[in-house]
């Protein structure tokens, strides 16, 4: 890759990772669900109208969109809202990738080899020294619901790798126009009327600036960059720099938010991240009957 590719794939990364510090702050403005929706529809809004036809079929955008939008990201807000800090969120998700490995498995024939088994057990231990950390001091129940989001986020990556978009930032914009109304909906339904007008009521600049990064800078511009360095080099020269993501979100959060890293948690995101490297990394069998599909790179918070 050359180095200004290079310096935009680190970019890419660093703006997903400060992304998790950003929801944490937008989670003091709006209700986790509003929040969730809003972004959606900021997304979407006008983005729609400039990207074209839907290149995939209507079933992919409608089914990503609600296990992505709807249970992955509402999952993930409302985790957050409940306690979970946005470092250990932005490490914890990554876990996607062993999910995405084993629903795979199950649903296109993916095999995986013995490196990537490995990996997966190592990932899973990551998960599990997380959760002992979080666990000492922090609300296990948050801890849950991010772990169910990057489960979410594995059934919509082999949802997305069936429907194989050929424009990835056509595909996103058009999955963002599908969670806007459910979330909405549930929003009024468990949050309330009340809660919902009182945080669109206080709105101020430095509310419209949160959904404007959520929306624009991780999604508009993250996915349209991405897309760029996927149209240019191999998926295995540009994936590793989603390692970085949890890097950068650690980072920023215990510079903004002055969240602690304990020792334990260390050794959690070492597990973590070198496991999700060898399981996201390490190849695949396919049985032969099983025609190949091509890899689309997984959706960013």
């Amino acid at each position: 890759m050359r180095p200004l590719h290079i310096a935009l794939a680190a970019l890419v990364a660093a703006v997903w990772g400060v992304n998790f510090v950003v929801i944490e702050i937008g989670l003091d403005h709006f209700p986790p669900l509003l929040f969730s929706a809003l972004r959606f529809l900021v997304a979407a809004l006008p983005a729609v109208f400039l990207v074209g036809r839907p290149t995939v079929a209507w079933k992919w955008i409608i089914g990503v969109g609600l296990v992505l939008g709807v249970a992955k990201f509402g999952l993930l807000f409302i985790g957050m809202d409940q306690g979970m800090p946005a470092g250990l969120s932005s490490l914890v998700l990554q876990v996607q990738a062993v999910f995405t490995a084993l629903f795979a498995a199950l649903a296109l024939g993916e095999r995986p080899g013995g490196v990537r088994v490995l990996g997966m057990a190592v990932a899973l231990a990551g998960i599990g020294v997380a959760a002992v950390d979080e666990g000492a001091g922090g609300p296990v129940l948050a801890f849950v619901l991010v772990v169910a989001a990057a489960a979410c986020w594995g059934v919509s990556n082999v949802l997305t790798r069936r429907a194989a978009p050929s424009d990835s930032l056509n595909f996103m914009v058009w999955v963002s126009t599908v969670p806007v109304l459910p979330l909405l909906g549930l929003s009024l339904l468990f949050e309330g009327w009340d809660r919902d007008a009182e945080a669109l009521a206080a709105l101020d600049w430095s509310g419209v600036g949160i959904i404007v990064y959520v929306a624009w800078i991780t999604t508009i511009f993250g996915f349209g960059a991405w897309g760029f360095l996927l149209r240019h080099h191999p998926a295995s020269s540009v994936a590793p720099f989603t390692l970085l993501v949890p890097v950068f979100g650690m980072t920023s959060a215990a510079l903004l938010l002055d969240e602690s890293v304990s020792p334990l948690r260390w050794c959690a995101a070492a597990l973590l991240v070198g496991g999700v490297a060898l399981t996201s990394l390490a190849g695949v069998r396919r049985p032969r009957a099983v025609p190949e599909v091509p890899a689309v790179q997984p959706e960013r918070v």
